[in-house]
């Protein structure tokens, strides 16, 4: 199956929660309602790490919640593994759901017991549940505190214990919401680790990952899909958006005395003083090249001591897909 999860010009509306004092001031006011989702198309590879990127509001959440059958879109189709949401009991197999809800576990029993209780949920057969939640704990670096309270571990451990929780049944899709939310650095690093190495790499699981951290998009996902105000704003690798309206090609030279007032098929975009020498940041646009660039600073007296490629980064991408967007909707 060449895709795992699909969307089809999904839209859905929710109706905005009123507070107690505006529902007593305005008892038959109608309700606002939000449009969360609006026309989003999307194709998931098998076997790949998907990420969504986009502020808070953006549809993400209520995307995964789509695809894990928590919520029905208003317009439009969501297939996984082949079924549409609306099957509910044939897409469940399929998919195993983590997120940061710690409410979801009981906090008085141990990270072995949650497991045990989820297993019977899923349905994992009794004769196998020990031999696999003994599985589970060994890869997500579990053992030693499976029998201690859930109530005791830190978020690092509580959001292993999810990701096992999402794998008793093996589903081959995991669907992810900000998994790395609230970890320090290090937990962070070696969650988005695991993800890599063992559900992409070891075990070949499809993941759709919903996140806001433009650094962990980066560094864990094939390609990407940026949303805002519920619509799908740019799509590809994550070295297609990042170059997304960029035209020029930007270098980083360390030179002594560079010359004051030369001109050429560049701008420079930054200077710093370093150590003696400075540091510049130029641009060269359309078919200008590299080479003339260092010709005239060579003819010129100045000495270069060092030369890089400055890769776009995905962080100005998205301001820059973003403003764009918006220019289009005000005008």
């Amino acid at each position: 199956m060449e895709f795992a999860v699909e969307a089809f010009e999904i839209e859905k509306t929710f109706v905005k929660k009123r507070s107690l004092h505006d529902l007593l001031r305005h008892p038959f006011s109608r309700a606002e309602r939000v449009r969360a989702l609006r026309g989003v198309d999307l194709h998931v590879r098998t076997g790949e790490i998907f990420g969504l990127l986009g502020p808070n509001g953006a549809g993400k959440t209520t995307l995964l919640k789509i695809f894990s059958c928590l919520v029905l879109p208003d317009r439009g189709r969501a297939l996984v593994g082949g079924e549409d949401v609306e099957h509910e009991g044939k897409v469940k197999p399929k998919i195993g759901l983590v997120h940061t809800d710690e409410r979801s576990f009981y906090w008085r029993l141990s990270g072995r017991e949650n497991l045990e209780f989820f297993a019977r949920l899923y349905d994992v057969p009794r004769r196998r549940t020990r031999a696999r939640i003994d599985e589970l704990l060994a890869r997500v670096d579990m053992v030693e505190p499976a029998d201690r309270r859930f109530a005791d571990y830190s978020s690092g451990m509580k959001q292993r214990v999810a990701i096992a929780r999402a794998l008793l049944h093996d589903p081959p899709i995991l669907l992810m919401d900000e998994p790395t939310r609230s970890l320090d650095p290090s937990a962070a690093m070696a969650l988005r680790t695991f993800i890599r190495d063992e559900l992409k790499g070891r075990a070949g699981k499809t993941i759709l990952l919903a996140t806001h951290n433009l650094r962990e998009a980066e560094s864990l996902c094939d390609r990407v899909a940026i949303l805002a105000k519920g619509k799908v704003r740019q799509i590809g690798t994550v070295e297609e958006v990042r170059r997304w309206g960029v035209d020029e090609r930007r270098f980083r030279l360390e030179v002594a005395a560079w010359p004051a007032g030369l001109a050429g098929p560049f701008r420079v975009v930054l200077e710093e003083p370093l150590d003696g020498i400075r540091r510049v940041t130029v641009a060269l646009e359309g078919d200008a090249r590299l080479d003339d660039l260092l010709r005239r600073l060579l003819d010129a007296g100045a000495v270069v001591h060092a030369c890089d490629r400055v890769e776009p980064d995905l962080e100005d991408a998205f301001s820059r897909i973003l403003e764009s967007e918006e220019g289009k909707e005000e005008a």
